[in-house]
């Protein structure tokens, strides 16, 4: 019945890229969104709604428009959206991209899905009753638990199946087949790192020092470090010993973490048999510990840093000569490299070096989160449409 109402022409006819009757609808949920209420109960609410700004939703349309005119971008169709549990509202980026460009969504909610994911629920309720109904016709965020029938007949009826969550989420949800058109976007493990110039931080001022850590505690510490994008190793680079500035670092994040995201006794207790675990197999030269907060370890070779979640709060420390020491270490499952100390010469430099090793994302300390129409390397606004060739 879902699949034969959201393959059904909606009211007031078929939706196009840049539709009206979507934007509208975003709009209203933007101001939901920044509105004090939600954004006082769950403050990750409030960049959701920046993101859903019409002036923010114009930009994306307009850097998608084709140089050729004889080509036309439209709608993919029907996409079938299955975002991770660890991260509550990246389901809204994902759809909300897709249902601007035209397409008709239905999302897959975790029965785990925490309390931003329901909180965004229902603004998306509240929004809906003033909006036009189409939108309501197209665009379905239902809950399941695991159902490999469900999710096999969405994904053999969909145009183009969005998933998240790991290798093992991909694996096992690419064992339905879709149909001979359709395609899949998938976001697989992936980890992230952070680079400091050392002398950067020896030399800033107090209140400079201060303001990145707060911007790092911001990458790392929401949604406990499970982030694809949050940094799990920091790499010092250049001359001198880093031990003082990774020892000033990890104080002021313990300070930060303890006011603003305590660790509970069993996630402090997980971060130290993890640590003693890299030490126990020599990964580990040393360990340090800030409280219950920060766990640090120092790292015998940096090319062994450890791209799994040990906990919230766990950062591997390394030093390298030059960002020139990282091309043989970076990966292709490594996405976001935030920095700090660095000139865009530099970055752009390390970035062609690099080419298909990994990295994706190079962006400044306290932007890991920021989701952007372009992610994991692929551009997600032309991903969610096609291209027509119209010669007359």
């Amino acid at each position: 019945e879902l699949v034969a109402e959201l393959t059904a022409e909606p009211p007031g006819g078929p939706l196009v890229v840049g539709d009206e009757r979507i934007r509208a609808f975003l709009e209203s949920v933007s101001r939901r969104l920044v509105a004090p209420a939600p954004a006082r109960r769950h403050p990750e609410l409030t960049a959701l709604g920046y993101f859903l700004r019409r002036s923010a939703v114009t930009r994306t349309l307009e850097a998608l428009r084709p140089d050729d005119p004889a080509r036309l971008r439209v709608p993919r169709g029907l996409v079938f959206h299955i975002p991770p549990a660890n991260v509550d509202t990246l389901f809204v980026y994902s759809w909300a991209l897709s249902a601007l460009t035209g397409n008709r969504n239905v999302v897959r909610l975790s029965p785990r899905a925490g309390g931003p994911a329901l909180a965004m629920i229902e603004v998306l309720l509240d929004a809906l009753a003033d909006a036009h109904p189409a939108v309501a016709h197209s665009q379905r965020v239902i809950g399941y638990d695991r159902s490999a029938e469900v999710t096999g007949l969405l994904s053999a009826a969909c145009d183009l199946r969005v998933i998240w969550g790991g290798d093992a989420s991909v694996r096992e949800i690419r064992r339905h087949p879709l149909a001979p058109h359709a395609r899949d976007v998938t976001f697989p493990d992936r980890s992230s790192f952070a680079v400091i110039r050392t002398a950067w931080w020896q030399d800033a001022p107090p209140g400079a020092r201060e303001r990145a850590a707060e911007g790092f505690a911001n990458d790392a510490y929401w949604f406990g470090q499970a982030a694809c994008a949050s940094p799990r190793t920091i790499f010092w680079i250049g001359p001198g010993d880093h031990a003082g500035p990774a020892r000033d670092l990890g104080e002021r994040l313990a300070t930060l973490a303890r006011d603003r995201w305590p660790v509970d006794p069993a996630m402090a207790v997980r971060k130290r048999v993890a640590a003693y675990g890299l030490a126990a197999d020599g990964v580990a030269a040393r360990l340090s510990f800030h409280g219950n907060e920060v766990t640090a370890v120092e790292l015998r070779d940096p090319a062994a840093l450890p791209r799994h979640w040990l906990g919230a709060g766990v950062f591997a420390h390394a030093r390298l000569d030059s960002l020139d020491g990282l091309l043989p270490v970076v990966r292709r499952a490594d996405q976001t490299m935030t920095h700090l100390g660095f000139d865009a010469a530099e970055l752009r430099e390390l970035a062609g070096k690099l080419t298909g090793r990994g990295v994706d994302r190079m962006v400044p300390v306290g932007s890991a989160l920021r989701f952007d129409g372009v992610w994991d390397g692929m551009d997600l606004p032309a991903e969610f449409t096609r291209l027509v060739t119209v010669t007359p």
